[in-house]
């Protein structure tokens, strides 16, 4: 049986660093150690793209997400309809997009039937930065689930939607109780 040392070694990440399951041991009830495995394995992805995309693109994963917002569709979309995509406020949306459009990589303007409404559309320019900055996320992204087969990513990928399900309905269930 191993030590306590040795279990919670066992749960670093590559640099060494203690990850949020370094303290957890196996009579920790499963929700738990699921959670924390799913926070961790969110965090070493998140850190590894947010890392590459600024060493090798001089940009951030919000910058990378509204590019691949308005990548996704030709027609422009409000500004409101783009924070409800990425989940985020307004002003947050507000801010990205004043230094996205100063560097040509979206264009806005008012939306014809009501000018107070602002609607973004990706320029030539954004596209192909972001065209760039895809090609090299696939990369990574293959790169880190490459011990990972076909079979494994698909049942991983069904168990994750069965967890996101099981999520909602808990909230569900928490608004009609309220």
């Amino acid at each position: 049986m191993r030590s306590e040392t040795e279990a919670r070694s066992a749960h670093r990440d590559h640099t060494g660093r203690d990850d949020y399951e370094s303290g957890v041991g196996s009579s920790d009830r499963m929700e738990l150690r699921v959670w924390l495995r799913l926070i961790t394995c969110f965090n070493l992805l998140d850190g590894a793209v947010r890392q590459r995309l600024y060493q090798n693109h001089a940009t951030t994963m919000p910058r990378f997400d509204v590019l691949a917002q308005l990548d996704r569709t030709s027609a422009p979309m409000s500004m409101g309809e783009l924070s409800r995509r990425l989940m985020v406020t307004n002003a947050n949306i507000t801010g990205l997009i004043d230094r996205l459009a100063r560097e040509g990589l979206v264009a806005r303007k008012p939306a014809p039937e009501d000018r107070r409404r602002q609607m973004v559309k990706i320029t030539a320019e954004g596209r192909r930065q972001f065209e760039a900055m895809a090609a090299d996320h696939r990369v990574w992204l293959s790169d880190m689930l490459s011990n990972l087969d076909r079979a494994e990513m698909t049942e991983l990928f069904q168990l994750l939607g069965r967890l996101k399900e099981s999520v909602l309905h808990s909230q569900e269930n928490k608004e009609t109780k309220e």
